[in-house]
């Protein structure tokens, strides 16, 4: 068994608490060798620390190395810089990783889907990087930089490598931005030539929207630019049923934090209605990351059978279990 590896916990807002309550309870099932560390973060925690992202936090994270973190709010068009986009950038955190699967049991438009977004997560217009030249007038900055292009390029030919993928997809809009996603795919295509067995293309972002919701099983592994791959996650997730079914994963080369990639649910909040399948597939994704590889394949074995058998539904499904309901039906398929 590997050795007991302290993990950072971060609740987070709405049905965050909710949800991490559930996916902890699973893990301490499974006897993961773990030990939880809590810190804060998120909107409502503004009040007690002035932040949405207390340094604490992200001094545990860096020591620990790795984090697992629920829903965080962020106030549309008002209020602080996005939590989530925070950490990202402190703790560079430049490989989000979304693998997007069909979940046995859950009807969707589409069968057998299993493809995988890599964005990266640190640079272009989803930085956030904005100026008020003067009233009524601001301009956003699409930053891209020649070494995040090429580290986030080779962390998807180096995933499909490693998770025996076909197909790296690199999505782009240099039919207009020719200087910024030209630079992005002059970085992808250098990257491919050390990757010779896997096939490569480019495909406009807009152009790759429809081709998704026509037939996303020509897809493999998909990387892009932090706003279009930020977009294209979402599209994705809808796919297979939605955010409340799909994992996430935030990498870089000193931490990495697991997350759920929903909201925060505020109208079922404290209610006990929330849904934790996204935590716990980000907390597999946890456990495989760290190297406790028969802990991962349990955990979603358990959560696989439960949905195969159709029988315990979340009211996000159309179903009527609670969350202690959901988790324990987990625990009991272990």
């Amino acid at each position: 068994m590997s050795d007991t590896r302290t993990v950072t916990v971060i609740n987070g807002d709405g049905i965050g608490p909710e949800v991490m309550q559930a996916t902890v309870r699973i893990l301490e099932a499974v006897k993961a060798p773990l030990k939880f560390e809590y810190h804060d973060a998120g909107s409502e925690v503004i009040t007690k620390y002035g932040t949405n992202l207390p340094p604490a936090t992200v001094d545990s994270v860096l020591r620990n190395g790795v984090a697992l973190k629920g829903p965080t709010g962020t106030a549309v068009g008002t209020g602080l810089p996005s939590a989530n986009v925070a950490m990202r950038k402190q703790l560079d955190l430049y490989a989000s990783l979304r693998p997007v699967k069909s979940v046995p049991g859950v009807k969707t438009r589409y069968e057998s889907v299993d493809l995988v977004v890599v964005r990266e997560n640190t640079e272009s217009l989803y930085a956030g990087v904005e100026n008020i030249i003067v009233p009524g007038v601001v301009v956003a900055l699409k930053i891209m930089s020649e070494k995040a292009c090429t580290r986030i390029a080779r962390f998807a030919f180096e995933y499909a490598r490693a998770n025996g993928r076909k197909k790296v997809s690199a999505v782009h809009k240099a039919n207009i931005m020719k200087l910024a996603d030209g630079l992005f795919l002059d970085c992808c295509r250098r990257v491919n030539r050390d990757f010779p067995e896997i096939q490569y293309e480019e495909v406009i972002i807009d152009n790759c929207c429809m081709q998704l919701v026509k037939d996303p099983s020509r897809f493999d592994v998909l990387v892009t630019e932090n706003l279009y791959g930020d977009i294209l996650s979402d599209l994705c997730a809808g796919l297979v049923g939605g955010l409340g079914l799909v994992p996430g994963a935030n990498i870089g080369e000193r931490c990495a934090v697991f997350e759920a990639v929903h909201g925060t649910a505020p109208d079922i909040a404290g209610k006990g209605l929330a849904n934790p399948t996204a935590l716990l597939m980000s907390a597999v994704m946890m456990l495989d990351y760290l190297g406790m590889k028969e802990q991962a394949a349990r955990v979603e074995a358990a959560l696989l059978r439960v949905y195969g058998e159709g029988q315990v539904r979340t009211g996000d499904l159309g179903g009527k279990a609670t969350t202690r309901d959901f988790t324990d039906a987990v625990i009991a398929a272990l």
